[in-house]
């Protein structure tokens, strides 16, 4: 009986203390017990199991200034959904089950985690200001608060985050261990803001509360690598030897070193043999097998700064052939190659090139390859059309050959290829280690170029040559001698060499390269249609990389040898007097002979705009965006009204990128707006529409916007607004105001003035002919403007007497509409002189070289500004 009557009462303590209701000691204990080491301590193991993983898959790019925070992998997260879920449903029970324990808080910590690496960022938010503003742990809350300063550094809601900082830094009796996740997360947003200062003196500050050793040798590297990008080379060679501490992975390990030597001994030192043999004992040394890229990457570098541009390109190629680790060395390199093309020999083709491989190594979102694609786009055109002359000249001299000279031309071409084909082969012949063996007569000579037959890519290669020439091109087959093989027969018997039989592997990709007779004479034109087709290629080639030049790639002297042969070869062509203004602008930059070309358009085109040009002050070229961008507003509203509002957004990016500046750029704005409402929080959605009203000054789309607030203002907001502000808005409106649109469009369409996307522009300032003398500042003013803003740019400016009353001044050249109207955009923005009047400068405006010629004749000012205001704006 007292058995049991112990058991009993040892049960009943256990039931009563299974109660999550009953707040008692005994209870609390249980609960605090089993929420700690059971439901908590799983849910956090998965998410430590999962945060470990998106650190471990991570590839650090040494190379480039460490990242603060290692960034969280999406397809890491979405690799561990069954993890994550795991989680969240243990921190769940340690709630739901536990609700008088200790863990509550946390396990809400946990959740707010698991929502922030999961995108939820409004649950994530919500979850973190709940703890903050209920949980009494004070490390909680602190861990809490970080942790959400991160998530809105992430979000970019600079203002929040602002007020958590203000908010950190007037709390007391911060843990060692939140003062260190909090500078670096302050290191993270100033990193953020691009404050380079403020990211350095965040993770000094860091580092005296890192208790990880690991932790402390990676932000040690990033001082030190910032240092070193500043110019501080001791401080930067002080925390390169600080990182080597803590057992760091073997790469960071040789980056430390590498670059410790480069500031405390390479760039200074003399003795350029001692440098020399320090990269040489790098690349030799087994453990940087995979790092040999590095090496003679860096070895390239210095090199580069002794002056020795020869030496330094064979490094870059050998550098680019090496093994390596990192696949992003290598855009680097051919990144260095393209820049040394560019810069030391002005070799565009060989640039276009190099930036071509560079991008198939980056990640084309990352800020370098994005910088890599918007210096290719000139580049791409010059190579276009300079292989396009390159390629139809040939073909068409080759046209004017007989049929016994054009075969005699493609066998002397095919002879060339073979000896290139051979060289190639002899490159590919490396040679072998010396060992005993090689006395043996079997092997005799194999070390150095054997004579044997299969050990000799040269041997292989000419044999190949050989029996091509004998043969021709026959597949590999048995029994190809026999009589009743079919020449064509095309199934080959014999096996495709083997994975590691390179140098035949090698050998026939060299050999595939090599056309036949007959493939290269089909490509020879032999018809009248086909000479047209080619002769228009052309024309339209030298014209396009004449323009390129001279306004892109700034290479006047080129650009005249090719408009020259433009006017020359095709003298019908409808190009020509655009040719001839060219010609003449860069004969002026170049102080030739300009008036030439002035006669000649006189002569030639006297009713052309160009000669209206050359005769009076400046002109230019031009582009208009108001009908495609109409085009793109209204693809992107049929999305977002059919709830494909990613493709609605991309369809916005990519207009207000493409045309900045048109009547439909608040409109796009707007829609923006409106689907970010549907992807984005309300937080977002709120204080993007609060943004858009204080900065728009349509007024019937600030309305709008204003009505589409309204639902998220409280009593008190809503009481502050003017009651005609509180209208009800519909977003029918944004449809009226597209019909809207559509009629102006309408209105442009039937002016005189016409929109030509190609036309040379010109900006005007109309004032009275007096201005000039009594505003004397105002021609400097307008020099130092575009020295200030536009130094790269060959701007002039020119008076012209447009009747009595009036006079233009005109700034020119501006190649395209585009660039006409990002001009007119900052000089109404940020130009400032004394006496030059605000209306005149807000009446300025830009005018195709057509429109202007027009306009001259017609003196209708007001009708001209009309069209500007429904185009241009």
């Amino acid at each position: 009986m007292r058995r049991f009557s112990k058991l009993a009462l040892i049960i009943l303590l256990f039931s009563g203390a299974c109660s999550s209701e009953r707040n008692t000691f005994t209870n609390r204990t249980f609960h605090n017990v089993t929420a700690h080491f059971n439901a908590y301590y799983l849910a956090d193991v998965r998410l430590k199991e999962v945060e470990s993983e998106v650190f471990k898959n991570y590839k650090e790019d040494y190379t480039q200034i460490l990242p603060v925070f290692i960034p969280l992998d999406s397809a890491t997260i979405q690799a561990n959904a069954e993890k994550l879920q795991s989680s969240r449903e243990l921190a769940s029970k340690a709630i739901e089950w536990h609700k008088i324990s200790n863990w509550v808080d946390d396990s809400y910590y946990i959740l707010g985690k698991l929502d922030y690496y999961q995108s939820h960022f409004d649950d994530a938010q919500n979850t973190f200001k709940y703890i903050n503003v209920n949980s009494k742990s004070d490390d909680l809350r602190h861990q809490t608060l970080i942790t959400l300063l991160r998530l809105y550094v992430d979000q970019g809601e600079v203002e929040n985050a602002n007020f958590t900082i203000d908010y950190l830094s007037k709390e007391t009796d911060i843990s060692e261990e939140n003062r260190y996740e909090l500078y670096r997360t302050l290191a993270y947003y100033y990193e953020k803001r691009g404050d380079k200062s403020g990211v350095i003196g965040a993770l000094d500050k860091a580092i005296e509360y890192s208790k990880d050793k690991k932790e402390a040798s990676r932000i040690n590297f990033i001082l030190a690598q910032r240092y070193q990008r500043e110019g501080f080379d001791a401080l930067a060679h002080e925390y390169y030897e600080k990182s080597l501490a803590g057992n760091p992975p073997y790469e960071r390990s040789f980056y430390a070193q590498l670059y410790a030597q480069q500031v405390a001994e390479l760039n200074a030192s003399k003795d350029l043999r001692k440098v020399r043999r320090y990269y040489d004992d790098l690349y030799e040394d087994p453990k940087n097998k995979d790092l040999k890229d590095v090496v003679i990457y860096e070895k390239a570098l210095f090199e580069e700064k002794q002056g020795d541009t020869e030496l330094t390109l064979d490094l870059l190629h050998q550098a680019a052939k090496e093994p390596g680790s990192n696949p992003r060395v290598k855009g680097y390199i051919y990144q260095k190659l393209a820049d040394i093309n560019l810069s030391e020999f002005k070799d565009y083709r060989a640039t276009k090139y190099y930036l071509d491989s560079a991008l198939s190594y980056i990640n084309e979102s990352d800020p370098i390859a994005i910088q890599i694609t918007s210096q290719k786009e000139s580049l791409d055109q010059y190579v276009f059309h300079f292989e396009r002359i390159q390629d139809n000249d040939s073909l068409l001299n080759l046209a004017e050959l007989t049929p016994e000279e054009q075969k005699l031309v493609a066998e002397n071409y095919i002879k060339s290829e073979e000896e290139r084909l051979m060289r190639e082969a002899a490159e590919l012949q490396k040679p072998k280690s010396t060992s005993i063996f090689d006395n043996l007569l079997a092997f005799n000579d194999r070390g150095t170029g054997s004579s044997f037959y299969f050990d000799n890519s040269v041997a292989m290669q000419q044999g190949a040559i050989d029996f091509r020439r004998t043969w021709g091109n026959r597949p590999l087959q048995d029994n190809w001698r026999r009589s009743a093989m079919s020449f064509q027969s095309s199934a080959p018997t014999i096996p495709e060499p083997a994975e590691g039989d390179s140098i035949a592997t090698e050998n026939e990709s060299l050999l595939s390269q090599l056309p036949t007779i007959d493939n290269l004479l089909a490509e020879i034109p032999n018809t009248a249609e086909q000479i047209a087709s080619l002769n228009l290629e052309l024309e339209a080639s030298y014209f396009e990389l004449g323009k390129l030049l001279y306004f892109e790639l700034k290479e006047t002297d080129q650009s005249v040898e090719n408009l020259e042969t433009l006017v020359r070869v095709y003298p019908a062509s409808s190009r020509k007097p655009e040719a001839y203004y060219l010609l003449y602008l860069a004969q002026k930059d170049l102080g030739g002979n300009s008036q030439q070309y002035v006669s000649r358009l006189n002569r030639e085109f006297p009713e052309s705009q160009y000669t209206f040009s050359v005769n009076n002050p400046d002109a230019a070229s031009g582009n208009l965006a108001y009908v495609e961008s109409s085009k793109r507003y209204e693809q992107a509203y049929n999305s977002y009204y059919s709830g494909e509002y990613q493709a609605s957004k991309a369809i916005i990016k990519s207009a207000l990128e493409e045309y900045p500046l048109t009547r439909n750029t608040e409109r796009l704005l707007l829609l923006d707006i409106m689907v970010t409402g549907k992807t984005e929080s309300k937080a977002k959605y709120r204080e993007r529409l609060e943004n858009y009203i204080e900065n728009t000054e349509d007024k019937s789309l600030v309305e709008l916007a204003r009505n589409m607030l309204k639902p998220m203002l409280s009593q008190e907001e809503l009481a502050e607004l003017n009651p005609k502000e509180l209208a009800e808005g519909d977003s029918t409106q944004i449809e009226n105001t597209a019909s809207e649109d559509k009629v102006k469009n309408e209105g442009v369409s039937s002016s005189p003035f016409k929109y030509n996307e190609a036309a040379t522009h010109i900006f005007a300032l109309v004032m009275d002919p007096t201005l000039p003398e009594t505003a004397k500042s105002l021609l400097p003013d307008i020099e130092n403007f575009h020295a200030s803003n536009f130094s790269k740019e060959r701007l002039r400016t020119g008076d012209f007497n447009f009747n009595r009353e009036n006079t233009i001044l005109i700034i020119s050249p501006f190649s395209n509409g585009e660039k006409a109207k990002e001009y007119y955009s900052k000089f109404l923005k940020e130009f400032k002189s004394e006496g030059l009047p605000d209306e005149v400068k807000s009446n300025s405006f830009v005018i195709s070289i057509e429109n202007f010629q027009l306009l001259s004749k017609s003196k209708n000012l007001e009708e001209y500004r009309a069209f500007f205001k429904s185009a241009y704006k």
